[in-house]
């Protein structure tokens, strides 16, 4: 599932404003027997496949407890899903002790509820825009110091980078938001938090990323891929500056485009 995304475009030096498509990203509750269960990002359809595949996959639910329907409502902004299974299928241990977060790329471990989605950081904010001369800098950068991707091709890798588009720290890891993670865990215990303006990520950028951008006070975040719907979203109300498809001389600003300075480019 796609939707229309309004974005502006710059291609070796010229602006113009497209309509893009953004793959959709929402979020999914799941109860059993009326109980939060977790909480999955997911594209939306064929949901009630993806509870009974969670839930077996999990060792929550026998085979015979997933004959029983999946009850689907659509909501503000999200679907719930709410499963009856009687007991003797269901393992109480791990009903009782997990809370299970499974996302389109992970991350928001122990949230059930999806009032726990809410961003709870005040809007981001920076003292200057940034050069659109300087973006395609920023992937090409972090490229030639992924080391563990150039010997694996299996590694994410983030990295953050002053306003003036000074190098700060990178980190690789098979997850995008573990890699994330360690950057921000890298300049807090640096103390260079505030110097950070720019995270840049491999992959797409989906919610969760945005989340913890916001969280570290970082403003503009950048990927190399496709930003998701609730991403733009999510950035747009962070006051997080979104850039995506940042390849070669081309990127595209999704969300907050007044931080950019575009000087020289031209409308096309």
């Amino acid at each position: 599932m796609v939707t229309p995304g309004q974005a502006v475009q710059v291609k070796e030096g010229i602006r113009r404003d497209v309509e893009d498509s953004l793959v959709v990203e929402e979020p999914l509750q799941i109860r059993i027997n009326g109980r939060p269960f977790s909480i999955t990002m997911r594209t939306p359809g064929d949901d009630a496949e993806l509870v009974r595949g969670l839930l077996y996959t999990e060792g929550v639910v026998d085979l015979q407890g997933l004959t029983q329907e999946v009850v689907l409502e659509e909501k503000d902004g999200y679907t719930d899903a709410s499963i009856q299974v009687p007991e003797v299928y269901l393992c109480s241990e791990l009903m009782e002790k997990r809370s299970l977060v499974a996302n389109a790329s992970c991350g928001f471990c122990g949230k059930s509820e999806i009032s726990d989605l809410r961003l709870q950081q005040p809007r981001v904010s920076t003292p200057q825009a940034l050069s659109a001369n300087l973006i395609p800098r920023f992937g090409h950068e972090m490229r030639s110091r992924q080391t563990g991707f150039e010997a694996t091709g299996g590694c994410h890798a983030a990295a953050a980078f002053t306003i003036e588009g000074k190098f700060l720290s990178l980190y690789e890891d098979i997850g995008r938001h573990n890699a994330v993670d360690k950057v921000i865990g890298r300049l807090v215990g640096e103390d260079l938090l505030g110097a950070a303006a720019i995270l840049q990520v491999s992959g797409r950028i989906s919610f969760e990323i945005v989340s913890k951008a916001a969280a570290a006070g970082i403003p503009f975040l950048s990927a190399v891929s496709a930003p998701s719907s609730l991403a733009v979203q999510w950035a747009e109300q962070a006051g997080i500056t979104l850039v995506a498809f940042c390849r070669e001389s081309r990127f595209t600003v999704y969300a907050n485009r007044q931080n950019i300075d575009f000087g020289e480019t031209v409308n096309g």
